[in-house]
């Protein structure tokens, strides 16, 4: 009996993986900042960023995904827009590790294993954590210790995706993050020398391309149900 249910169990859920379509790719890309430091355009990459990420098709218009994000990110306000900045001189580095869950809406019915029904553009909606590094203390004048510190932020993107060639496609894709912080450029108001004297919180965008490998059957949707 035992062996029986075993059986059954492991026939379900086989026949689930089997009958329905997964994706797993590798993004590679840009980031940039946009705070208290440097540029203030929104999508200027200047960092080289990536990501790996694991997507479940609900069906041809939904799809979950799963994604972890490795994504640097530096400013310099010598190539600031404003006297002000320029004359301030600040720049920094971070490196941000994000680990992200969320959804793509696919404007048009995206089937890979389709021949009229293999490209999309989209938009992309998750919830992320993030870790990065942030100022802890002053030891001496210009010398500071660091801690790590992980908060949350909403990414939201467009993009568009493509079947390659088989089971292969391609994405371009921006995201942009809004946080909820106001310290990933090392911002510190208890650190005289870090009072940058911003009042906004920071962003960070990602903007690359995906290599992506499909596999599974649809069976429930290849004709578009």
């Amino acid at each position: 009996m035992k062996n029986s249910i075993l059986f059954i169990v492991f026939v379900s859920i086989s026949s689930f993986l089997m009958g329905q379509v997964y994706e797993v790719g590798l993004s590679v890309g840009g980031t940039n900042f946009i705070g208290d430091i440097g540029r203030t355009n929104y999508i200027y990459p200047n960092k080289i960023a990536g990501n790996v990420f694991f997507k479940y098709n609900y069906n041809p218009r939904i799809a979950l995904k799963a994604t972890y994000s490795y994504l640097p990110i530096s400013a310099n306000d010598s190539n600031a827009d404003t006297d002000l900045k320029q004359n301030r001189g600040f720049n920094f580095e971070n490196t941000i590790h994000e680990l992200a869950v969320g959804m793509d809406f696919n404007f048009y019915e995206y089937d890979v294993y389709s021949n009229d029904k293999n490209w999309t553009p989209y938009i992309s909606i998750e919830l992320a954590g993030f870790n990065y590094k942030t100022v802890q203390a002053e030891i001496q004048p210009g010398v500071y210790s660091f801690t790590d510190k992980t908060s949350y932020t909403i990414p939201f993107g467009v993009g568009f995706k493509s079947k390659l060639y088989g089971k292969f496609a391609f994405s371009l894709q921006t995201t942009f993050r809004y946080t909820f912080e106001d310290d990933l450029d090392y911002a510190n108001t208890s650190i005289p020398a870090l009072d940058i004297g911003g009042t906004g919180n920071d962003w960070y965008v990602f903007t690359g391309f995906s290599l992506i490998y499909t596999f599974g059957r649809p069976p429930c949707y290849r004709e578009g149900l």
